[in-house]
């Protein structure tokens, strides 16, 4: 029997709720608690407005033995920056994402998560994600280049 991870907030966070036309409930990412590969949560950090979390790496997430798969962790770098922008109201799908592996990150990790917007210019916002272990030492950082786009634009793309 597996321990459940804990994804419970630090004592400074609160809890945020991510807009529904980001995904809630359907996300790639952090779509099913109880899910052998991934599961997320999300908080915001008043003291500096930063997006925040806790995620877990379970072995569905594997790619090199017993570590998380590069991809899972830039998905969830994707996720918690581009979830960052939604959040302050602004509506955005990633242009680009450059991200850096420092160390490998081992299954059963539940990493801390953090995301800030760095500047907003017309419809680009630009973003800084980290994915640290409970040390505060980066598994991965990334830099985010996200666009905003109409409202109308994503209802369009859900078919509604």
């Amino acid at each position: 029997m597996t321990t459940e991870p804990d994804l419970s907030p630090e004592s400074s966070w609160v809890r945020v709720a991510i807009p529904a036309e980001l995904g809630a409930g359907r996300s790639f990412v952090s779509r099913d608690p109880h899910s052998d590969r991934l599961r997320v949560n999300y908080y915001a950090r008043p003291s500096d407005g930063a997006l925040v979390g806790k995620a877990w790496f379970g072995p569905g997430a594997e790619g090199p033995p017993k570590h998380a798969h590069g991809g899972s962790i830039a998905a969830v770098l994707d996720e918690v920056m581009g979830a960052c922008c939604w959040v302050a109201h602004y509506p955005v799908l990633a242009a680009r994402l450059d991200t850096l592996f420092k160390r490998p990150l081992p299954l059963g990790t539940v990493a801390i998560l953090e995301a800030v917007i760095l500047s907003v210019d017309g419809r680009k916002v630009k973003t800084h994600g980290r994915v640290l272990g409970a040390d505060g030492r980066p598994f991965a950082e990334a830099d985010g280049l996200f666009v905003t786009l109409p409202a109308e634009r994503f209802t369009s793309m859900a078919g509604g």
